[in-house]
C-alpha cells in the first residue's frame, strides 16, 4: 500500500526561522511625555483580518472543487453512557487516545485473529485526520439522543426475512451469492448517505455547467450529479449509487437521491430509501456535510447527520481491492476442495461399515 500524506491549512506547518529584533525606545524633545497603551499600540499596528471569500467557478456557483476526507472516529451513533452532543477538546482527544492503541494492538501479531491491514497506511490510523477537531459525539444529529430512531415493524420483517435468506443459503463462503457485497468488492459505504469507509477515505470533487462529480476512492465509485433541473428517473430505474438530482439553494449544494435498488440496505434500510444532502463550504480547507434519511419504510422518522469534509493533498488511489477479483475465485476454489474432503471422508467411513 501507499502512504497517504494529510495536509491542510493550520494543520501541517513548515518551521520557519523567526528574527525578533528588539528597538530601544527614543524618546526626542517633541514627544509627549504622555504614549498609548500596549494595547492601543497592538491594534493599531495589527493589520485586520480579511474575511475569507467562498471561491467560485466560471459559471458563478461556489467552488467545491479539490481532495477532501471525511475520515474520523466519530461513530453514527451516540455510544452507550455518552450523554451529550459534543465532547471537549480533552476527551476528544482521549477517544482519539483509545480508538489508536485499539488498531494499534490489532497491528501486533496474534493479538487480533485474522486481521491483515497496516493501520498506518491509507489513512487507517484515523488519529492522522485531526485536520479539524469534530467535537460530535456522534453523527446523528436528529433525534437529539444521537440514536437511529426505531424500526418500523414492516423494517423489523424485512430484516428477518433478510436473516432467514441468509441461513438458508448455508455457509457464508460456498457460492459467490452468499459473500457479502463489500468482500466481492461490488459495493462499498459509497453513498449516500457518505459515511467513512475506514480507508481509503478520499473524495475528489469536480464541477462543471449543470454538473458535480464526487469520484470516492473506496472502490473508486463515481457520483455524477446533474444541476440543470431534470427530472428523477422512472421508479422502475434504480441503482446502487440511486438517482442522484441537484440544486444550489445559495452557496450549498443541496442533492436528493431516490432510486436506490434493493441490494443497497444501508442501515437496513428500503429501496425506497431518500437521502438529502447538504454541501456547504465554510472554507479554504472545509466543507460541511449534513444528511437527511427518509424512508418510511424502515423508520418511524426521518432522522439527520452532520460531518466534516476536510481538505486534503490528493491525488486519490486505485482501489485495486482483490486485484482482478482473483480472491473470490481462490475463495470458491477452497470451499470445493473442503466439499470433495467431506465427501471423500464420508466415503471412508460408509467404506468402513460395511461387513
Amino acid at each position: 500500500m501507499k502512504h497517504r500524506v494529510l495536509t491542510s491549512l493550520g494543520i501541517t506547518a513548515l518551521a520557519v526561522p523567526i528574527a525578533i529584533v528588539f528597538v530601544a525606545p527614543v524618546r526626542t524633545a517633541a514627544q509627549s511625555p504622555k504614549t498609548a497603551a500596549p494595547s492601543q499600540k497592538t491594534a493599531a499596528a495589527k493589520p485586520a483580518a480579511q474575511p475569507w471569500v467562498m471561491p467560485r467557478t466560471a459559471d458563478g456557483a461556489p467552488d467545491l472543487q479539490g481532495y477532501w476526507t471525511n475520515n474520523s472516529y466519530t461513530p453514527l451513533e451516540r455510544p452507550q453512557g455518552v450523554e451529550k452532543e459534543f465532547y471537549t477538546l480533552e476527551e476528544l482527544r482521549a477517544v482519539e487516545k483509545k480508538n489508536a492503541e485499539r488498531e494499534e494492538e490489532q497491528t501486533t501479531p496474534g493479538t487480533v485473529a485474522d486481521v491483515h491491514y497496516d493501520f498506518t497506511q491509507f489513512g487507517l490510523d484515523r488519529s492522522q485526520s485531526r485536520l479539524t477537531d469534530n467535537l460530535r459525539t456522534s453523527v446523528i444529529t436528529n433525534p437529539e439522543n444521537g440514536k437511529l430512531p426505531p424500526i418500523t415493524a414492516e423494517g423489523q420483517k424485512r430484516a428477518a426475512d433478510r436473516a432467514a435468506q441468509r441461513k438458508k443459503q448455508g455457509a457464508t463462503y460456498d457460492q459467490v451469492q452468499n459473500i457479502a457485497i463489500g468482500s466481492r468488492c461490488v459495493y462499498t459505504n459509497a453513498g449516500p448517505p457518505m459515511m467513512p469507509p475506514g480507508y481509503n477515505p478520499a473524495y475528489q470533487i469536480i464541477q462543471s455547467p449543470g454538473y458535480v462529480m464526487i469520484l470516492i476512492e473506496q472502490l473508486h465509485e463515481t457520483r455524477v450529479v446533474p444541476t440543470d433541473g431534470r427530472p428523477h428517473a422512472p421508479s422502475g430505474v434504480r441503482s446502487w449509487l440511486g438517482d442522484p438530482k441537484g440544486h444550489w439553494e445559495g452557496d450549498t449544494l443541496v442533492v436528493e437521491t431516490t432510486n436506490f435498488n434493493d441490494k443497497v440496505a444501508f442501515r437496513g434500510a428500503s429501496e425506497n430509501m431518500k437521502v438529502t444532502e447538504r454541501f456547504t463550504r465554510l472554507s479554504d480547507d472545509q466543507i460541511r456535510y449534513e444528511f437527511t434519511v427518509d424512508d418510511p419504510s424502515t423508520w418511524e422518522r426521518a432522522w439527520k447527520g452532520e460531518m466534516p469534509f476536510v481538505k486534503i493533498g490528493g491525488p486519490i488511489f486505485e482501489a485495486a481491492c482483490h486485484e482482478g477479483n482473483y480472491g473470490i475465485a481462490n475463495t470458491l476454489a477452497g470451499a470445493r476442495k473442503e466439499e470433495k474432503r467431506a465427501a471423500e471422508e464420508a466415503g471412508k467411513k460408509t467404506a468402513a461399515a460395511k461387513p
